[in-house]
């Protein structure tokens, strides 16, 4: 088969390379579609660490090709999104639901301390427990399930309530489908902070209430407070840029919660005011992956149609493709860029 396969940091190339062989409780995958997360882009540039050669990709949905002798739930032809991240279930934070916190995690395709070759490929190997049928739901709808799932668990460690009110920095496509995913809890209002005037318009599409470009006022936070009523409730950093994560956290009020999304750089540092955590009763969240809860409800919002997703992807591309993709990322151009293997 045909695989995008990281060679080296900065190195990539499209190799032949055996057709995986699913376990007896595996599943083996035709990938229909695979989107490329910022994830992605750090692995090939090396800001997170990856054992090479290695397959990326773990943004996908596709069709199931083959079953392992002990599968009794699928069979060949089901469509399935994939949740990449593949707990231990033994641990201590496995058995209190944080699967995503597991201490011996797997990863197909991402960011973990353990990585298997993932979905940049015409075939994937799947555990059965790690899939959800998806109907005839479109391959490149499905294949956003995982970023949503990652966006239904930032939501839910800020614990936001329907009238919380939100200030969201960066409006890439992790910071719509976070957009979507407060509104669906009844975040009222949610502000949006973005430079690109395009992102912004769809952000406002998208049920934005109020829109700010940052780089049209010399004070973006009292925009943004401007435009919220005041400070907000939940300040959200989708950018992983310390000024900004700076920013979301001015934004927000006094015993709120600042969210930090984005991913920053693993060697980033910033200074805190313990007092000001202390006196105002602001709490930093961090928000990573996604629990096994999150991806099941994450394919039901998109099944019935409370997240838009389709206006994410803006670029459907082949194998060979992958670099454009991540120089794309870097000057952000476009939006959602999605793999489709068997593009010609």
């Amino acid at each position: 088969m045909r695989a995008t396969t990281l060679t080296d940091v900065g190195s990539i190339e499209v190799q032949e390379r055996d057709q995986p062989i699913a376990d007896d409780d595996e599943l083996l995958v035709q990938v229909g579609a695979c989107g490329v997360c910022m994830t992605d882009y750090h692995m090939f540039h090396g800001s997170f660490a990856a054992e090479t050669p290695l397959v990326l990709g773990h943004e996908s949905a596709g069709t199931v090709a083959e079953v392992g002798t002990d599968v009794t739930e699928y069979e060949p032809g089901d469509r399935v999104a994939i949740n990449p991240t593949i707990p231990c279930n033994a641990c201590t934070y496995c058995k209190r639901g944080e699967t995503h916190l597991c201490e011996h995690n797997t990863s197909i395709g991402g960011a973990a301390d353990r990585v298997i070759d993932g979905a940049f490929a015409e075939y994937v190997r799947v555990p059965q427990t790690n899939v959800e049928e998806i109907g005839a739901m479109p391959f490149e709808r499905a294949a956003l399930a995982e970023p949503l799932a990652c966006g239904l668990h930032g939501v839910s460690q800020v614990d936001c309530k329907p009238g919380d009110s939100v200030a969201i920095i960066g409006a890439g496509p992790i910071g719509l489908l976070l957009l979507q995913a407060f509104r669906n809890v009844g975040a009222a209002p949610i502000v949006v902070s973005e430079i690109d005037e395009k992102r912004r318009e769809l952000a406002a599409d998208f049920g934005a209430d109020a829109v700010v470009n940052p780089e049209a006022d010399d004070d973006p936070v009292a925009a943004i407070q401007a435009a919220a009523g005041g400070p907000v409730d939940i300040g959200v950093e989708a950018i992983g840029l310390i000024p900004t994560i700076e920013q979301a956290n001015a934004v927000t009020g006094k015993g709120g919660s600042t969210l930090l999304f984005g991913v920053p750089d693993q060697e980033a540092k910033m200074e805190i005011s313990p007092f000001d955590v202390f006196f105002d009763e602001v709490g930093y969240r961090g928000s990573y992956s996604l629990t096994t809860e999150d991806f099941e409800r994450a394919v039901t919002l998109l099944q019935y149609g409370r997240i838009e997703a389709d206006a994410l992807v803006t670029d459907r591309i082949g194998l060979e493709e992958l670099p454009t993709a991540f120089e794309h990322m870097e000057n952000a151009v476009g939006l959602k860029h999605v793999v489709i293997p068997d593009m010609e």
